[in-house]
């Protein structure tokens, strides 16, 4: 099955689990270096790419998750874009995520670092709810079908409502929505400028 996945989608699985099984081997020995620091002197600027291919080792399913809904959203969306555009929209939402967390930690005076993919699986969600509106999600709890559009958005509503309240404050909540809107802005410029999904 993972290998009649698209290309780009399977070779970001792929990178996720190499470096999470390096993670574990070296007991996180690197993650410090490539994890998302506050700005200041243990910030580095390609922390914000890195930090989206390193989990937290200890909570196995932090990267299940998270490489689930790439495997769940990627593929037809980059069957949809083809690859190119799949990976910009991709390294877009991890961009766009990074930039909000740093912003967010700046305006909090917060200290911690953030890893995870979850900027980047929330921006696949909005490009699939965006192009796919009608199609239908199923929740894992409760089991209740809804269409792409309202799922997503009643997802964003949750993400800002948590953010905003300080409630489960080790979750990255404005880098879930920075992810979202780093899609957005991708599929607003490639509207604006063009008629095709392709490159």
């Amino acid at each position: 099955m993972f290998a009649l996945l698209p290309p780009a989608t399977r070779a970001l699985i792929a990178a996720n689990f190499i470096v999470f099984a390096l993670q574990w081997l070296t007991h996180d020995a690197f993650s410090g270096l490539f994890a998302l620091q506050p700005l200041g002197p243990d910030f580095h600027i390609w922390q914000v790419v890195t930090y989206a291919f390193l989990h937290d080792r200890t909570f196995l399913p932090h990267i299940l998750l998270n490489m689930f809904a790439v495997f769940m959203f990627g593929p037809p969306l980059e069957r949809f874009f083809g690859s190119g555009r799949f990976l910009a929209l991709y390294f877009a939402s991890v961009l766009a995520a990074a930039g909000a967390q740093l912003a967010t930690t700046q305006l909090s005076g917060a200290d911690e670092s953030t890893i995870g993919a979850s900027g980047a699986v929330f921006g696949l969600l909005f490009a699939f709810a965006f192009y796919f509106p009608r199609q239908r999600l199923m929740l894992l709890f409760p089991p209740i079908p809804m269409p792409a559009w309202l799922f997503v958005t009643l997802y964003g509503l949750l993400e800002l409502t948590l953010g905003v309240t300080g409630k489960e404050a080790s979750v990255a909540h404005f880098a879930h929505l920075g992810g979202m809107a780093g899609a957005a802005l991708v599929i607003l410029y490639w509207r604006a400028h063009d008629h095709s999904p392709r490159w």
